[in-house]
């Protein structure tokens, strides 16, 4: 994409992830994770119909076999032969446990760039450590986590104890909980969303510092692409659950070599045509949660731009009773 391309797109994508927002919160608190993903799947594939672009999906809901929307090589866009090829990253809705139960933390997110530009993850795990601008080129995830904490400390002119360690609560993190603990941090538990969980370390406003762990390797290329617009700093590793998956991965064409290889947030997401947009569905750290007052519904979004770095956050009051968005499942308008 140019970058007045870019420009011009920036906006149409938040459209597509405050769709996507908009009929997954009708969710929340329903204890229906699949009712809530699929509600954000089909508005963000109706939405992806007006922008006019040539998309490909290259991080999005799994293979053809497993998602009839949003599979990973589908093309989407409505647009014609002289409109832009660009790679395109979504997680409809990342936090579905969390918007199920009505926690807070979960958002529709899409990321974009120029054909080729956004690395391919299959959907593994992968072991990652993130930081804001602020502490960007003070991480090494093949050093030791008290080393990281240090380093990250000393550029954020903290004491060590100052510093928060966002981590998902699982219990293969169980050691590392314990390490950094051991080192004199902070741990904050999220239960689901690393995306927002590595974004909020770039975030002044949240309180979190550093993002380490296990995670899935979609959502890594999805941070790599928001990090590398706020100026931050990720890195990532395959990490295989056991020695069936790795011969799974081998055989997805990864070398041996790859899966001791660092990722860089370049790799992930190579260039300066990135757009990344985000929408809050049930509130937290990062973006407030859709609200709906009678007839309105209030959105409130994050879109950014790799190439100046420009970070906007937008509240859009919508209008319930006349406001639709495209439904591909049912090949219609429906109410929002």
């Amino acid at each position: 994409m140019t970058m007045d391309m870019t420009r011009e797109i920036t906006l149409e994508f938040v459209r597509v992830t405050e769709a996507a927002a908009l009929k997954a919160a009708r969710w929340m608190g329903k204890g229906d994770k699949n009712g809530a993903d699929k509600a954000a799947v089909d508005a963000m594939r109706g939405m992806l119909e007006l922008v006019n672009i040539r998309g490909k999906i290259v991080i999005g809901e799994g293979e053809k076999d497993e998602a009839p929307m949003l599979y990973i090589g589908e093309h989407v866009g409505g647009g014609g032969i002289h409109d832009p090829q660009v790679d395109i990253a979504v997680d409809p809705l990342d936090g579905t446990t969390l918007t199920s139960k009505g926690l807070p933390g979960a958002i529709a997110v899409l990321a974009a760039a120029d054909a080729g530009a956004l690395m391919s993850f299959p959907s593994f795990y992968v072991d990652k450590i993130a930081v804001g601008p602020a502490a960007k080129g003070c991480i090494d995830i093949n050093d030791s986590v008290k080393n990281n904490l240090k380093r990250v400390a000393k550029a954020l002119d903290f004491k060590m104890g100052e510093l928060t360690v966002v981590i998902l609560d699982r219990p293969r993190h169980k050691k590392l909980i314990d390490e950094v603990r051991t080192a004199g941090a902070r741990v904050k538990l999220i239960s689901d969303g690393d995306v927002a969980g590595a974004i909020a370390c770039a975030t002044a406003s949240s309180g979190s510092n550093i993002l380490m762990g296990v995670g899935g390797a979609p959502e890594g290329v999805l941070a790599a692409a928001a990090l590398k617009c706020l100026g931050g700093d990720i890195q990532v590793k395959i990490w295989p659950r056991d020695p069936e998956e790795k011969k799974k991965i081998i055989e997805l064409g990864f070398s041996k070599k790859q899966m001791e290889t660092v990722f860089t947030a370049e790799d992930l997401c190579h260039g300066d045509s990135t757009v990344f947009s985000a929408t809050g569905v049930t509130g937290g750290d990062f973006l407030d949660a859709v609200r709906y007052h009678g007839d309105t519904a209030v959105t409130h979004s994050v879109v950014m731009r790799c190439k100046t770095r420009t970070v906007r956050y937008i509240t859009a009051v919508h209008q319930t009773k006349t406001k639709t968005v495209p439904s591909r499942s049912e090949s219609r308008e429906v109410r929002i």
